[in-house]
């Protein structure tokens, strides 16, 4: 039997070939030399510096858990263990004998007790081209209580009524100046409520400003809000925005609210003027993470003072919210955006 013709219509379907693309157009893709899918990279480690005197320390110990949480590597710097070196060439850090190197980013936990050579630290980190929250600049300002007043009342923001002399003959025309007795007075930096008075007669008034200028240490006094009624509000500022807020208030028998003095924080759900003057404030000091102190005046916001290196424990507790995760997210950040920028810290 003779074999079957093949049509040649049916032949030509199976061994026709592709068809070519149209003038102008690319050729279709050859599915047989498509490239394997490029690895995904792990995400690189950071190495961010935690400069504190103590490990123990609740914001220390939170800010070094959040950063083990997001996959980083925290490292705690005594502060003042840190050996700064100078010489022609880039500036070199040694902790314990060892250079400091491959720091992503730095945060810096100075007390007032080291501002001196904590400040000394920070600007060496600055020099070796690390990003720092908070600089130098930013960190002395908020100290000088009477620097950082100048700066906000210049900027338009309501300040307490705040009069710096040496002059010890009319003490009670400062008085008059700052709205009468009772009158808060103040050492030109301290922090947590630290040399924070109040006097509510000149005698009294007289006799603590003459001791302070007889120990060479530098006051201001300043106008009593009395409808604060001993209390204030903390709101903690990272970046642009408050990340949590409290008011705080005194206990029975004292003035000051904070807490290291036995005050009470309670959460708040701070109005839109005051989150706008917190994070105003904390810009016009040049401060990437600040503690914000104000009153609750008849008009409004009332700023006391700003801390460059603010406690958080009682504001994570009184909050619920993530504080030490919200700074370590923006330290990081900054960290990134300084590297794009082609300000990437030096590397040895």
């Amino acid at each position: 039997m003779p074999p079957k013709k093949v049509s040649s219509k049916k032949a030509s379907a199976k061994v026709r070939p592709k068809a070519s693309a149209r003038p102008g157009e690319p050729p279709p893709p050859d599915s047989s030399l498509a490239l394997p899918a490029a690895p995904r990279r792990p995400p690189v480690k950071k190495r961010v510096v935690i400069l504190s005197r103590k490990r123990s320390l609740y914001s220390t110990r939170r800010m070094v858990e959040e950063i083990k949480r997001r996959g980083h590597r925290p490292l705690v710097l005594d502060t003042l263990r840190c050996t700064m070196l100078l010489a022609p060439g880039t500036p070199r850090m040694l902790y314990r004998g060892v250079d400091v190197k491959g720091v992503d980013v730095v945060i810096p936990r100075i007390g007032a007790s080291i501002t001196g050579y904590g400040l000394a630290v920070v600007t060496h980190f600055e020099m070796m081209g690390v990003p720092v929250l908070n600089g130098a600049q930013a960190i002395s300002q908020s100290r000088d209580k009477l620097r950082a007043l100048q700066l906000l009342c210049s900027a338009g923001l309501d300040v307490p009524r705040t009069v710096m002399a040496h002059d010890r003959s009319n003490v009670r025309k400062l008085v008059e100046e700052v709205g009468g007795l009772p009158v808060i007075i103040k050492l030109l930096r301290g922090t947590q409520g630290v040399g924070v008075m109040i006097a509510h007669t000149l005698q009294e008034l007289q006799t603590i400003v003459n001791t302070f200028w007889d120990l060479g240490q530098e006051v201001v006094l300043q106008e009593f809000v009395a409808e604060s009624k001993g209390r204030d509000v903390r709101a903690l500022v990272v970046g642009q925005k408050v990340v949590g807020a409290m008011r705080r208030r005194a206990k029975k028998g004292e003035f000051r609210s904070n807490i290291h003095r036995g005050g009470e924080g309670s959460p708040v759900e701070l109005p839109p003027a005051y989150i706008e003057v917190a994070v105003k404030a904390a810009h016009l000091l040049g401060l990437e993470i600040a503690g914000v102190d104000m009153l609750e005046g008849h008009a409004g916001p009332r700023l006391m003072e700003l801390n460059s290196s603010p406690g958080f424990e009682g504001l994570e507790r009184a909050t619920k919210h993530d504080i030490a995760g919200a700074m370590i997210d923006h330290a990081l950040a900054f960290a990134e955006a300084r590297a794009a920028a082609g300000g990437q810290r030096q590397v040895g």
